[in-house]
């Protein structure tokens, strides 16, 4: 996916964009880009890949090179970013959370237009930069931004760093956060309300879907009001979004422990002797899980943190199937003899959690049941980069399907659907397939429950297939 923090201040600004930008981490593994503005020596930018070493170790080094007042930074699951612009709009530097589908067709548009690319990455157009020459098309940076919203199909949230203050503009259906923080002499907006507390910034509001603001030192200037229609990722809460952090208010640690608590008081038929959370989006929703269903919530499986902190893709398939082993670490003082609840975020391959259950059984467990906090992923995602799945036969739920039906786009909408014979048919596969005692997943209606937003609301295209596009209107 991505993240990005900027922040605009009446002293240097310098060790609050490198603390809070690297507060963005945990969603993305492949690239992260710094860039200052000082009036005297102009824009400074720096890229770093982050898929052999960490954000804070890649620049803590050359912090030094950055100064002044205002700047903003980005982790990247795509492009090398920030992309820094001279156009009739002024010089700017840019950077982007987004998707966009439709980036080829865009790009042979552009390039009919006589306009160029510079920025190439492995020979692929930079979508950063395609976004920064649709702004340019505009009159004002509000008319560029608007011309990407009606361009692209997916989705794009942006930071605009220039000369005269931070530009940040929402995603047009709202489907990726954007927050806003304030403290004496300094504002800062961010993909995560984690970057606020610990620089001692107060979370000041959202950022409304479509919403374009213009940040300086000393006020908040709303350069176009929000849309009405808004389509927030729900993934957010159950996986990719960090415990500590809200999304449109709404805490996503409290979101997980809700949504467990749901599942266990409705799981009568389940016996079984404890809880656990396969680390570490699955222990919000465990805890939650051990009171619903009055069981105790013991550490069965640990994830060792010292050397893997986080994802990284080594280029060799057996070696990322040992990575995701090698961070999950069984205790069989636990395990031995017991039956097991393992509660996890969501199942996309299945490959690392049909592993780890070998693994259970192999040190001891006696049966071990795995629930989970979303409902199957039946649909791939065309506006959120969650996974890194590139086709949705990639989803072990398309395989099955396909293998039932003979054709992976078969009546989805039956599978899809909690209760149906045909979903209940897909469930049971997967427990198969993945040598499960038994597996059972929330219902759609629990996990908005639990996120208490209403369901017209928020995005679940990858659960089951509804989606708005194209909604730019404000009305």
């Amino acid at each position: 996916m991505g993240g990005f923090f900027g922040t605009i201040s009446k002293k240097d600004c310098v060790n609050d964009l490198f603390y809070g930008t690297d507060y963005n981490s945990h969603l993305g593994t492949k690239r992260a880009g710094l860039v200052t503005f000082d009036e005297e020596s102009g824009f400074h930018r720096s890229i770093h890949s982050l898929e052999r070493q960490y954000f804070r170790s890649r620049f803590e080094d050359e912090l030094g090179e950055f100064k002044g007042h205002q700047g903003m930074g980005v982790i990247s699951d795509t492009d090398p970013q920030p992309i820094i612009v001279n156009s009739h709009l002024g010089r700017y530097a840019v950077v982007t959370v987004a998707k966009i589908n439709n980036l080829r067709e865009i790009a042979e548009e552009l390039l009919a237009e006589r306009m160029h690319f510079s920025e190439m990455s492995a020979n692929n157009i930079n979508q950063t930069e395609l976004v920064a020459l649709l702004i340019n098309m505009g009159d004002t940076f509000v008319e560029g931004i608007n011309k990407v919203y009606k361009k692209i199909e997916g989705s794009c949230s942006m930071l605009i760093l220039t000369e005269d203050g931070i530009i940040a503009a929402r995603d047009f259906l709202g489907r990726t956060p954007i927050v806003i923080g304030q403290k004496e002499g300094a504002y800062a907006v961010s993909s995560e309300t984690t970057s606020f507390p610990n620089l001692d910034y107060q979370v000041v509001r959202d950022l409304g879907p479509g919403e374009i603001v213009r940040l300086r030192a000393d006020g908040l200037e709303v350069m176009q009001k929000p849309f009405s229609r808004c389509q927030i990722c729900s993934f957010l809460w159950v996986y990719y979004g960090f415990p500590a952090s809200d999304y449109e208010g709404i805490n996503t640690e409290y979101v997980r422990e809700k949504n467990g608590r749901l599942m266990g008081e409705k799981d009568s038929d389940l016996e079984a002797d404890l809880v656990c959370g396969i680390p570490d989006s699955g222990v919000g929703m465990a805890l939650g899980f051990s009171h619903g269903k009055n069981l105790p919530y013991k550490r069965a499986v640990l994830k060792y943190t010292p050397t893997w902190p986080r994802s990284f893709t080594p280029g060799n398939q057996v070696r990322r199937d040992l990575v995701a082993k090698m961070k999950l670490i069984p205790n069989p003082a636990i395990l031995k003899d017991q039956r097991i609840v393992f509660c996890d975020d969501s199942i996309v391959r299945g490959t690392q959690l049909r592993d780890n259950v070998r693994t259970f059984f192999e040190n001891g467990a006696k049966e071990v049941h795995v629930r989970i906090s979303c409902p199957p992923l039946v649909y791939g995602c065309p506006f959120i980069g969650f996974t890194s799945s590139k086709t949705d036969m990639e989803l072990i739920s398309r395989r099955i399907i396909k293998d039932f039906e003979g054709d992976d786009k078969k009546n989805l909408e039956k599978y899809a659907k909690t209760g149906t014979p045909e979903y209940q048919r897909m469930v049971n596969e997967i427990a198969r397939r993945l040598g499960l005692t038994s597996v059972k997943f929330a219902t759609l209606e629990d996990l908005i429950e639990s996120i208490g937003l209403p369901k017209e609301r928020v995005c679940t295209h990858c659960f089951d297939g509804t989606s708005y596009c194209h909604e730019h209107d404000n009305d």
